[in-house]
């Protein structure tokens, strides 16, 4: 082949990729811009990828998983969370009254009666007083209970798509009702300032709460054995029976009619529920009415109670009625706000 000719197709060559021959003496050899343009063809120049909207923009849905290295990245839903929280403020604002001489009859073993008298001699501008404790420990605990309910369910489902749904209902319940109790100081602190033995020991919550912290921690978390064991278990039973119940009542097809399911099916299991672990709470109350000392078990503390009473089991429910009520109104208060809440921020959000 001629020289020319070698040059001449070298220099195609190399404008078909975008590069300049260089000449025998190592330099640049000019050629044409117009030249390159001409040889190159459509099917030589790459296609520019394409982007569809689903694909460049993540929904808040997709983010709660991600693939990782293989590995499955769980994102809490804040919707849970903070419906859950909203609505036990809704819950706490409206019963504290009612939970109040609940507590007196617990702790004393007194008639409801009784209890409205001692609240009546501390006066009415009293009766809101140890408010704080059980409004951030309830908007707290009950946020922390559907919130994390769901979310290690997620998890289990994801990680362990071969598990029992009735297995995976059991672990996300208990450990829900496990994250509640690590609240549980706010919980000890509202029984010091409901107990009218207390009150003029402390001024307040955060007089109680510095009180108990400067005895160590462990005093804070005084009662902690009675807590698991009212947490976990019930939790299992309130979201295995919350949707059987509410799909054995009517079908409502109206916003009103579906709110007054909720309500209705949440007021039967709390009350149910409540009424069921109610002598574990006396015993609650017991073991976190008590400041400083030696610290006893749960099961002391109930032989200790039970023996009290006269070794009668209908007097370790003394209270169970009122506590009966206030759990209906309370749970189906909550349930129903839950779903309202949930509801609307779910619109909001997307």
């Amino acid at each position: 082949m001629p020289p020319s000719d070698t040059c001449s197709s070298i220099a195609e060559t190399m404008g078909n990729v975008g590069q300049q021959p260089n000449s025998s003496k190592g330099l640049p050899q000019h050629f044409s811009f117009a030249t390159l343009a001409a040889s190159a063809s459509p099917s030589t120049i790459p296609p520019m990828p394409s982007f569809s909207k689903s694909e460049s923009q993540s929904t808040p849905s997709s983010l709660s998983l991600e693939l990782a290295s293989g590995s499955i990245i769980h994102r809490p839903d804040w919707v849970e969370y903070l419906s859950g929280g909203g609505a036990a403020f809704v819950n706490i604002v409206m019963t504290f009254p009612l939970n109040k001489v609940l507590f007196r009859q617990q702790l004393h073993g007194i008639r409801a009666k009784k209890a409205l008298r001692q609240i009546n001699r501390e006066g009415l501008h009293n009766i809101y007083r140890g408010v704080l404790p059980p409004l951030l420990q309830k908007t707290c605990s009950v946020s922390v209970m559907f919130g994390a309910y769901e979310q290690f369910s997620r998890i289990f489902k994801s990680q362990f798509p071969s598990l029992n749904p009735i297995v995976i209902l059991c672990l996300a319940g208990l450990l829900s009702g496990s994250c509640e109790a690590l609240l549980a100081p706010f919980e000890r602190v509202q029984t010091l300032l409901q107990d009218h033995r207390n009150e003029n020991k402390f001024r307040n919550t955060h007089h109680a709460l510095r009180t108990i912290y400067s005895l160590g921690i462990r005093e804070c978390y005084r009662g902690l054995t009675a807590v698991l064991l009212r947490n976990g278990p019930s939790n299992v039973f309130f979201f295995s029976l919350r949707g059987k119940v509410r799909s054995a009542l009517p079908e409502q097809k109206t916003d009103t009619g579906m709110v007054v399911n909720d309500f209705i099916s949440g007021a039967i299991l709390g009350a149910i529920l409540s009424t069921a672990w109610f002598p574990v709470n006396v015993v609650k109350t017991r073991m976190q009415s008590k400041v400083g000392g030696e610290f006893r078990s749960f099961v002391y503390v109930f032989r200790q109670i039970y023996a009290e009473r006269g070794y009668r089991w209908r007097a370790m429910f003394f209270g169970v009625h009122l506590n009966f009520t206030r759990a209906l109104i309370s749970w189906g208060i909550i349930n129903a706000s839950y779903e309202i809440l949930k509801t609307s921020f779910q619109s909001w959000s997307s």
